[in-house]
């Protein structure tokens, strides 16, 4: 089956003499891999995660995303039987999809003796998460060209997260927000250097990976790895637009929402330093789980904590008041759309964090 050459215009109807084109067009790395990303996952069709099975789950997922065009689209060609393959998969992807926060080591042990290997499994959580960065895309797009209903959402608050006080290896788990640096550990081995060849391991080392237990969990996937990291530098490390500070919070607010503790400590760290608004990002760390997140901030921050926030609900609920609100606030096409990607990126990145692995405290940090 042919793949559009851009799946997201395509679905968020963006006219080609657009101001929004010409801004994905000044946007050209991000758009360009994100539709690689998407052309990787369904062109792979490995053994141990067919192509009918990937697009039956990605249309599942977009269903409960309530983005309709995006399910048509994925709908297999051929029947997928039921097994119990299929329904730990259904299992997991519906976790990842509305509770991320939600996952522990025993829900990948159900995949596996469900029969995914290793590979395969963070080949669907990949999936499943790049399909809820794909849905975010899609609505915000929309939104900004107000081609979605004009229905309003209350004030996003923020969501619970691990309350746990020891991690699964019984390392000092985190129970708060912070902007300490962390480590995280996979609930499923990383790939082990050795194992990568040497074309491999040199993509690794390209983009700092090598030494990171996350992203060689990540490399047993290593073209899907490649392409979104290629995504996340054409997101957050270009010139002009919403400045990166701002960028770094939109990613800051969708780890408040997700319950995504690691998440928040990297970028809201990021955010403080970009933006020398220490107060501030503390500020929306410390909003406790059912607050609203934008509160006691400057106009232009509350408009951006509200709207990516929004937009991370699942499924997403920005408004075109919101929209209207950054308008005031001096944000153009390209600037809104620096904020949309950011924040459909880390309902990705969000989504992988939590259910492959989990954040402890460095012991010198103890």
């Amino acid at each position: 089956m042919s793949q559009p050459d851009d799946l997201i215009a395509a679905l968020a109807d963006i006219d080609p003499d657009s101001g929004l084109a010409h801004a994905r067009q000044t946007r050209h790395a991000a758009t360009r891999h994100a539709q690689g990303s998407y052309n990787v996952l369904f062109d792979q069709g490995d053994d141990d995660f067919p192509l009918a099975e990937r697009r039956l789950l990605a249309a599942k997922v977009a269903g409960w995303h309530a983005r309709s065009e995006l399910q048509t689209h994925y709908q297999p060609q051929q029947p997928v039987p039921d097994s119990d393959r299929i329904s730990a998969a259904l299992d997991f992807a519906h976790r990842l999809t509305f509770e991320p926060v939600a996952a522990t080591p025993a829900h990948l042990e159900t995949l596996k003796q469900a029969g995914w290997t290793p590979r395969g499994i963070v080949t669907l959580a990949q999936l499943v998460a790049f399909v809820s960065f794909q849905s975010r895309l899609i609505t915000g797009l929309r939104s900004l060209q107000g081609h979605e209903a004009a229905g309003e959402a209350a004030p996003v608050v923020a969501g619970h997260w691990h309350e746990a006080l020891k991690t699964a290896s019984g390392k000092t788990a985190l129970t708060a927000f912070t902007q300490q640096e962390l480590g995280w550990e996979p609930w499923l081995p990383a790939r082990p250097l050795a194992e990568f060849s040497e074309e491999e391991q040199a993509t690794l080392a390209k983009f700092g990976h090598t030494d990171s237990d996350y992203f060689r969990l990540l490399g047993r996937n290593l073209p899907l790895l490649e392409q979104r990291t290629l995504t996340d530098k054409g997101i957050f490390y270009t010139a002009g637009g919403l400045p990166r500070a701002e960028r770094e919070l939109a990613a800051t607010v969708v780890s408040k929402v997700n319950g995504c503790i690691y998440c928040a400590s990297v970028h809201a760290r990021k955010a403080s330093q970009l933006s020398k608004q220490d107060d501030a990002i503390q500020k929306l760390l410390n909003v406790a789980p059912g607050a609203v997140l934008s509160h006691g901030h400057t106009a232009r921050w509350q408009a951006i904590i509200a709207f990516s926030a929004a937009l991370s609900l699942t499924p997403s609920q920005p408004g075109q008041s919101q929209i209207a609100a950054l308008r005031e606030q001096g944000l153009d096409t390209l600037a809104l759309l620096d904020l949309i990607q950011s924040t459909a990126f880390f309902a990705w990145a969000n989504r992988l964090m939590l259910t492959l692995g989990e954040p402890f405290l460095p012991e010198q940090q103890g």
